[in-house]
């Protein structure tokens, strides 16, 4: 049964060795950072019998508990490159669950990894087979806690950067609306077709949660919603309500 579920978005620039010199971004990027701690860590603070890291991938199953992720093939020099790698997605949920920090009072020290399950999904997979998904992960345990990975529209920083899209802004506002909610059922509907003309790599992720909720209630908080970098990013944290 899924208990609780934390949404954060999956740029390499999360880490910090990726960002290396101080720039312009440093203050919105330690915002994003530390919504995303405190997502995590909220998982924890719901003590979880398993937690599920679920993201985008070239294919769609789970991967060995001890799987490393690697961002060297991105130009970072952080973690391992022996095969098999963990997908971006999952890379960047390991390195959220690796973190000692401990931003909100909850102990997120002993989540490692190794205890945690790894799951891709195919980045075109159709909803319903993300609902399917869903559906499995959240019968792995009597308490599930799920980190989906993902992140929104990115066709701004590949087309005209600081411009109009009303298209992405559109899209934003379902996935803001449906996180807020919480609402499974608007994350259900969104319409894969969106995923290449808006280059979004969360839709997948997003209604594997969608299917893992099914008609339980839930609370909602929303930590964080923003495109820093020209890309849209949301950060929120699902706790069940009964």
């Amino acid at each position: 049964m899924l208990i609780a579920a934390a949404v954060c978005p999956h740029p390499p620039l999360l880490i910090p060795a990726a960002t290396g010199v101080s720039g312009p971004g440093d203050r919105e990027l330690q915002r994003l950072r530390t919504a995303c701690h405190e997502a995590v860590a909220r998982l924890s603070a719901a003590a979880p019998d398993l937690v599920v890291v679920v993201g985008g991938a070239e294919r769609t199953g789970d991967y060995p508990p001890q799987t490393p992720g690697s961002l060297r093939r991105y130009g970072v020099p952080w973690g391992e490159d022996r095969a098999p790698v963990l997908p971006l997605s999952l890379t960047i949920g390991r390195w959220l669950l690796t973190q000692g920090a401990d931003v909100s009072g909850a102990d997120v020290s002993g989540a490692d990894g190794s205890g945690a399950a790894w799951w891709g999904i195919a980045a075109d997979a159709p909803p319903a087979e993300c609902l399917e998904l869903g559906e499995k992960i959240a019968m792995l345990a009597p308490r599930v806690a799920m980190l989906a990975m993902g992140d929104g529209p990115g066709r701004r920083a590949r087309g005209a950067p600081g411009a109009r899209d009303p298209a992405a802004d559109r899209y934003d506002e379902a996935v803001l609306a449906a996180m807020a909610a919480p609402s499974p059922g608007a994350l259900a509907a969104l319409d894969p077709a969106a995923d290449a003309d808006l280059f979004i790599a969360g839709r997948a992720a997003w209604q594997v949660l969608a299917g893992a909720v099914g008609q339980d209630e839930f609370t909602a908080t929303l930590a964080y919603a923003a495109a820093p970098f020209e890309v849209s990013y949301v950060v929120a944290s699902w706790r069940r309500a009964h």
